[in-house]
């Protein structure tokens, strides 16, 4: 399923998720996505971890109305084994602006907990948006299928 360059690149990750299986309440992923995409890629990408057993924690679920936005995004990045950053044209813009996206993505490139996502975009691009982001292992539906994606993903975090 994963390439032995993945494997090598994703173990960091994959320790990480285990140390922190201990801490209570802990979703398995955190997806960044960006607000244009909610509707669209985000929601898929979010109902395809789900229907894997995965639990997710995402924006338009879990933000509820009237409550602070940003600390409950804090609150749903400690609590998180790992971090998806959904990497669209719309988050490539969004970066630029340096938005909420951004100080998500700055949280998640601080620890070893970040899987990048790349849809409709390339890598190329996204490395002159993040080198840093873009320098991690990822996975990228010009490759595989967002099913597939997903179910790589779950055989990832899932203990």
């Amino acid at each position: 399923m994963y390439t032995p360059t993945e494997v090598r690149a994703l173990a960091p990750i994959r320790a990480n998720i285990e140390n922190r299986s201990s801490v209570p309440d802990l979703r398995d992923v955190f997806l960044c996505h960006a607000w244009d995409d909610r509707q669209g890629a985000a929601k898929d990408l979010h109902d395809l971890l789900v229907s894997r057993g995965v639990t997710v924690w995402f924006s338009e679920k879990d933000v509820l109305l009237g409550s602070p936005l940003l600390r409950e995004i804090d609150k749903g990045l400690a609590k998180s084994r790992v971090g998806i950053v959904l990497v669209t044209p719309a988050l490539l813009r969004r970066l630029k602006n340096e938005g909420i996206a951004d100080k998500e993505l700055s949280v998640l490139l601080a620890r070893e907990l970040l899987v990048p996502v790349v849809h409709n975009t390339t890598y190329e691009d996204l490395r002159e948006v993040s080198p840093l982001l873009g320098s991690r292992t990822g996975l990228n539906t010009a490759d595989d299928s967002m099913p597939d994606v997903a179910a790589r993903l779950a055989d990832l975090v899932v203990l």
